[in-house]
C-alpha cells in the first residue's frame, strides 16, 4: 500500500482510539470532507494498521441507489471476510425484521456483541452521506448499545448537515467518545509526495506547476498523472476534469463511449445487462467495449455489478451526454426497469429525473413505489409519495387522493407532525391544493391521523366534528370524539371500526374508576374488529388489555404475553411496551427485570423521538430505588411526582406523609400497596375484584384481629405479589409479637425478611430485620443489608429525622419533644446528632438544607 500523504495528524488520532479500542473503550469516528479529498486513503490506512494488530475488520460503502434497499449500505460489513460479524441463518433472520427496524436493530447489537466479546474489531462505512435510513437507524441504536465492546466504529461522509454523520454524532455522544475528523486540502508538499509515490521518481518543475492546479485534492493530483484531469478549474466537477474524461473516451471505441454514457446515466453502480438491453445489444458483444473502459481508468468490476471508479468520474462523464439526451435515457431507463420486474422502486429515480408536472404514468409509478416501500424504507417511501403529490395538478381529484396518501406514508414512518402539519395545509385552502374540500375528504384525513393522535393526547374535538360526512365515517368521528371526552352519550354505532373505537373509549372510563374486569373485556372486544381507515393500533390497545389482566388475577399471564410482544410485536410501540412490563416485573417482585425494562423503555423513546412514557419510566425507577434504599437516586428520578415525593417523606421520617398517599393516582404502579399503607379501607373497597383486593382490604379491616390478619396473609399468597405480601406479613408478624406469640410473630417476619432480600428489596427489609432484632432474635449471619451511611440526610435515624423536620418548621426542643413525647434533654440529643452528621452548626443552616431537600417541607 502506498504510504498516506499529509494526514499523519488525522491518523495518528485514528491510532489512538484503535489503541482505546483494544484496551475496552468503545468509540466513534466521524472523517467528513469534500469528493476527492482522501477520505477512503484514511479509512485503508487504519485499516491496515488495525489488521495489523488483529483487529476483526468489517467493512462497506454506501451507494447512491441504497435508498431502496434496507440496510444495503451496512450489510456489506455484516457478511465480509471469511469470518463474517453475522453467519447466514442469523443474516437470513435479520431479513425478517425489515418491517420492525428497532427489533432489528436490537437484535443486530445481540448478534454483534456475541460475535465480538473479547475480540477487538473495526466496522467501517464509507461514503455514509448515501445510507439508506434503516442502516442509519440501525446504527444509532447499535452503536450505542455497544459502549462495553473493543470497538471502533469508522464512519466517512461527505458534509451533509443534518445528515448521518450529524444524527449520529447527536444519538450516541452521551454514550461513547466521538473524534470528529474534517479533512482539508493537502499542502502543495504532500501533493508532490503523492505524485512522486504514484511514478516512483521524483516530481519535475513542469509537472509541479500542473499539480498546483489540484488544489490539494489528491484525487485530482491522481487522474492529473493519469491523465483524466487537465490542470484547469475549480470548484464540485473542475473543467480540466470533464475534458480530461471527454478526452479518454475518445480513445474507446464507439460502443465503448455509448457504454459508459450510458452506465452514467444509470447511476455510479449498474449492471452490464442492463446496459446491454439499454444499448440493445448481446452482453457478449460489450465485454471488449467494457474491458476497454475499465483499461481506461474510468470503470471497475465488482463482480455482480459494475462501478465507476469515483463519483466524480461519473459526474465528468455524464457532463458529455447531452440533457435531452439523459431525459431520454432516464425515461427509456425506466421503462426497461419496470418491463423487467424489476420494480417501481428501482425506476423511481429515472422516473423523478424526466416527470413533468401533470405526469401522471410518473405519478402512478411513483406512488406504486412508495406503496411497494413503506413497510420497509418508510422514509424514502415518504420522499416518493411527496415528488407525487408535487406532480400533479393543484386542481385536480387525483391530488386529494395522493395527499390522503401522504398522510398515510408519513405516519408510518412516524413522521406524526410533518404529517399533521401536511393535512392541516391540505385542508385549509391554500396554494397546496384548489380541488374541492369535501366533508368525506376532511373525515378520511382526520380519521388517518386520530389513531396516531390519541395515544399522545392530541385528539381535537373541533377537527373530529365534519357535518356531512358519509354515515360510516360520521360514526368514526363520533366515536373518536367521545374518545377524546367530548360527553357525548355512547350510542350504539352500525360501522365495526366506530364499535371498536367506542369500545375503547368504555374500557378507558372503567380503567380510570378501577373496573380493571370491565375494561379488559372491553379491550378484548374491541381487538376482534379488522383494521380499517380509522382503527387504534392494535398493540397500543393490547397494552391497555394487558394492564388490566394484571390488575385481575393474571399477572403471570400478561407477564408473559408482553416479553413476548416485546420479541415479536410492533417495535414501533415499544417504548410503551417496555413501561409496560416495567410495571408487571415490578409487581410481580422482580425488580432487577423492571429496572431493565424500564431502561430500555427510556432508550427506545430517545430512538424513536417520543418521550411521552417517561415520566412513567423514572416513576419505576424511583420506586425500584426507594425498595433498594437508595434514596438519593429516588430523589433525582422523582421530580414533580406527587406520590414519589410522599414516599421520600415518609422515607425521610415525615410520619404525617401516609396521610396523603390515599391521593396516589388509579394508575399508580402497585397503588393497592399504598393504599394499605395509608389504611385507605374506603378506596381499597371501590377496587374492581381480585384476590389482591379482597386480600388488601381484609389485611386494613382486620386492624389487630389475628385471624383476619391471617387469613389476608394466606390469601396474598396466591396473588402473585411478593411486595405485598411481604407488607402483609410484616402487620401480621407485629400484630402476632404484640399479643405475645413470638413464635408466630417472628416464623412470619422472618419468612417476609427472606423473600424482601431474595428480591433486592433492601429497605423494607431492614425496617423488618431491626424488628427482629429489637425482638431479641440472633442470627449467625443476617442478610446483606445495607449499613447505614456515615454522614448527610441518609445517616440519621428515623428519631433524627423526626426531630429535625420539627426544628425546620420551626418547632423548639420543648416543642418538639411534646410533639414526639420524648423529653426535651432527648429532642437536644438527637438534634446534636443530626448535626454532625449534616455538617450544620445551627438552627437556620438545618432548616435551609431542609428546604433545599425538601419543596415544598413535607409536612406542608
Amino acid at each position: 500500500m502506498a504510504p498516506l500523504r499529509g494526514r499523519s495528524s488525522e491518523l495518528g488520532r485514528l491510532l489512538e482510539a484503535l489503541r482505546a479500542a483494544s484496551e475496552g473503550t468503545a468509540s466513534l469516528a466521524v472523517i467528513t470532507g469534500e469528493p476527492g479529498i482522501g477520505k477512503s486513503a484514511l479509512l485503508a490506512a487504519a485499516v491496515e494498521q488495525a489488521e495489523r494488530h488483529d483487529f476483526l475488520v468489517a467493512t462497506a460503502a454506501a451507494h447512491q441507489d441504497d435508498n431502496i434497499s434496507p440496510l444495503a449500505s451496512l450489510a456489506p460489513a455484516l457478511r465480509a471476510g471469511p469470518h463474517p460479524l453475522i453467519d447466514t441463518e442469523h443474516f437470513l433472520e435479520l431479513a425478517t425484521l425489515n418491517t420492525q427496524p428497532l427489533w432489528l436493530a436490537e437484535r443486530l447489537a445481540d448478534l454483534i456483541g456475541r460475535r465480538l466479546d473479547g475480540i477487538p474489531a473495526v466496522i467501517v462505512l464509507d461514503d455514509a452521506q448515501w445510507s439508506d435510513p434503516l442502516t442509519a437507524f440501525v446504527l444509532r441504536v447499535v452503536i450505542a448499545r455497544l459502549t462495553t465492546h473493543n470497538l471502533l466504529w469508522l464512519v466517512a461522509s461527505r458534509p451533509q448537515p443534518g445528515g448521518i454523520t450529524d444524527q449520529l454524532t447527536e444519538a450516541v455522544r452521551t454514550q461513547v467518545p466521538i473524534h470528529s475528523i474534517t479533512l482539508d486540502p493537502l499542502t502543495p508538499d504532500a501533493i508532490q509526495d503523492l505524485a512522486a509515490d504514484l511514478l516512483n521518481h521524483p516530481v519535475d518543475t513542469s509537472l509541479a506547476v500542473q499539480l498546483a492546479s489540484v488544489q490539494g485534492s489528491p484525487f485530482l493530483a491522481e487522474q492529473l498523472i493519469a491523465g483524466l484531469y487537465l490542470g484547469t478549474g475549480s470548484g464540485p466537477l473542475p473543467a480540466g476534469l470533464v475534458e480530461g474524461v471527454r478526452r479518454r473516451t475518445t480513445g474507446l471505441s464507439e460502443a465503448g463511449r455509448t457504454l459508459v454514457r450510458t452506465a452514467a446515466v444509470f447511476g455510479n453502480e449498474f449492471r452490464l445487462e442492463d446496459v446491454a438491453a439499454l444499448m440493445t445489444e448481446p452482453v457478449a458483444r460489450l465485454a471488449e467495449p467494457l474491458d476497454d473502459a475499465i483499461q481506461s481508468g474510468l470503470l471497475t468490476d465488482a463482480g455482480a455489478v459494475l462501478r465507476f471508479r469515483h463519483e466524480l468520474l461519473r459526474s465528468a462523464t455524464l457532463a458529455d451526454v447531452p440533457p435531452s439526451a439523459q431525459r431520454a435515457l432516464h425515461g427509456a431507463i425506466a421503462n426497461q426497469l419496470m418491463t423487467a420486474g424489476r420494480g417501481a422502486a428501482a425506476a423511481a429515480p429515472h422516473v423523478i429525473a424526466v416527470a413533468q408536472p401533470g405526469d401522471a404514468a410518473a405519478v402512478a409509478t411513483l406512488r406504486e413505489a412508495a406503496h411497494d416501500l413503506v413497510a420497509t424504507m418508510s422514509t424514502t417511501a415518504a420522499e416518493l409519495i411527496q415528488q407525487a403529490f408535487d406532480l400533479t395538478p393543484v386542481d385536480a381529484a387525483l391530488r386529494a387522493e395522493v395527499g390522503q396518501d401522504v398522510v398515510s406514508i408519513l405516519l408510518s414512518a412516524r413522521q406524526y407532525t410533518r404529517a399533521k402539519a401536511f393535512a392541516d395545509d391540505l385542508l385549509s385552502g391554500t396554494a397546496l391544493y384548489h380541488g374541492p374540500i369535501t366533508p368525506d375528504l376532511q373525515a378520511a384525513i382526520r380519521l388517518r391521523l386520530a389513531p396516531h393522535q390519541w395515544p399522545i393526547g392530541c385528539l381535537s374535538l373541533p377537527e373530529l366534528t365534519i357535518p356531512g360526512a358519509a354515515s360510516h365515517l360520521a360514526e368514526r368521528l363520533t366515536a373518536y370524539r367521545i374518545l377524546a371526552g367530548s360527553g357525548e352519550p355512547l350510542a350504539p354505532a352500525e360501522d365495526p371500526v366506530a364499535r371498536a373505537v367506542l369500545l375503547v373509549a368504555a374500557a378507558e372510563e372503567a380503567r380510570s374508576a378501577g373496573g380493571y374486569g370491565t375494561a379488559r373485556d372491553y379491550y378484548a372486544e374491541a381487538r376482534r374488529t379488522a383494521p380499517d381507515l380509522g382503527s387504534l393500533t392494535d398493540t397500543l390497545v393490547e397494552v391497555g388489555e394487558l394492564y388490566c389482566r394484571a390488575e385481575t388475577d393474571e399477572l403471570p399471564q400478561a407477564l408473559d404475553r408482553v416479553r413476548e410482544l416485546l420479541t415479536g410485536g410492533d417495535s414501533w410501540s415499544a417504548p410503551q411496551l417496555a413501561v409496560l412490563r416495567a410495571r408487571l416485573e415490578y409487581a410481580a417482585g422482580n425488580l432487577q427485570a423492571a429496572e431493565d425494562a424500564a431502561n430500555a423503555g427510556l432508550r427506545w423513546m430517545a430512538q424513536l423521538h417520543d418521550t411521552t412514557l417517561q415520566p412513567v419510566a423514572h416513576q419505576l425507577l424511583a420506586l425500584i430505588a426507594l425498595l433498594r434504599n437508595q434514596a438519593t437516586q429516588a430523589r433525582e428520578l422523582a421530580g414533580h411526582d406527587a406520590t414519589i415525593n410522599t414516599l421520600l417523606a415518609i422515607a425521610d421520617g415525615d410520619a404525617k406523609a401516609t396521610g396523603r398517599l390515599r391521593e396516589v393516582p388509579h394508575d399508580f404502579p402497585e397503588r393497592i400497596d399504598l393504599l394499605v399503607q395509608a389504611g385507605a379501607e374506603d378506596l381499597l373497597a371501590d377496587l374492581s375484584p381480585s384476590t389482591a383486593g379482597r386480600a388488601a382490604l381484609e389485611l386494613v379491616a382486620a386492624g389487630n384481629d389475628l385471624q383476619r390478619l391471617a387469613k389476608a396473609t394466606e390469601l396474598l399468597k396466591a396473588a402473585g405479589r411478593p411486595l405485598l405480601l411481604a407488607r402483609a406479613e410484616e402487620l401480621y408478624g407485629r400484630a402476632e409479637l404484640e399479643a405475645g406469640d413470638r413464635e408466630t410473630g417472628i416464623a412470619v417476619l422472618e419468612h417476609a425478611l427472606d423473600s424482601l432480600t431474595a428480591i433486592g428489596a433492601t429497605a423494607p427489609a431492614g425496617r423488618i430485620q431491626a424488628v427482629l432484632q429489637a425482638a431479641g432474635v440472633r442470627r449467625r449471619r443476617w442478610a446483606a443489608v445495607p449499613a447505614r451511611a456515615q454522614e448527610g440526610w441518609e445517616a440519621l435515624t428515623p428519631m433524627e429525622r423526626r426531630v429535625a423536620l420539627l426544628v425546620a418548621e420551626g418547632h423548639t426542643n420543648r416543642s418538639a419533644a411534646e410533639e414526639l413525647v420524648v423529653s426535651a434533654s432527648t429532642v437536644g440529643t438527637h438534634l446534636r446528632a443530626a448535626f454532625t452528621k449534616l455538617g450544620v452548626n445551627s438552627r437556620v443552616q438545618l432548616t435551609r438544607l431542609v428546604l433545599e431537600r425538601f419543596a415544598p417541607p413535607p409536612n406542608a
